[in-house]
């Protein structure tokens, strides 16, 4: 596998471990969904900030991973759509005598495409983030990943 595109996907899990962690951390009160905007950016920026400290970025690298968290979260809010609740979304396909296939088919097609549309907004933020990190950076990432392998059992 060509090295460009190991680095990329090693930017994007890096950056799919750094969502988790956000989400996981946002499960505490009541949860991430109902965070106030000024809450969220306070959450995010404490985030950063974790993760700054703990590679020991320059202002640039900084500025490359607050572009990584924009992308993801709007990655995320594409992927959440114009509902206020997803759950009962998919809670409506088995509302009625029969499951709603058309219903199901459009709501796979929309996220779909919002995975599609999005997704290469985010490799680009991964790869040039994790591109503009020395290899001691790098090798901290990898380290991080190789530790959290598992991490669920």
């Amino acid at each position: 596998m060509k090295t460009w595109i190991k680095r990329s996907l090693i930017a994007v899990f890096s950056a799919s471990i750094l969502l988790g962690g956000l989400a996981a951390c946002a499960d505490r009160g009541h949860g991430w969904q109902s965070m106030s905007a000024e809450d969220a950016a306070r959450f995010r920026a404490k985030i950063i900030d974790r993760v700054s400290d703990k590679l020991a970025l320059d202002a640039t690298q900084k500025a490359k991973l607050g572009v990584l968290a924009d992308k993801l979260q709007e990655q995320k809010q594409a992927l959440k759509g114009d509902t206020s609740d997803p759950r009962a979304e998919v809670q409506a396909l088995v509302a009625g005598p029969n499951f709603d296939r058309a219903r199901a088919q459009a709501l796979v097609q929309a996220k779909t495409g919002a995975i599609t549309s999005k997704s290469p907004e985010v490799i680009a933020a991964a790869a040039d983030f994790f591109d503009s990190l020395k290899p001691e950076q790098q090798q901290k990432v990898r380290d991080f990943m190789q530790k959290r392998h598992g991490w669920k059992g």
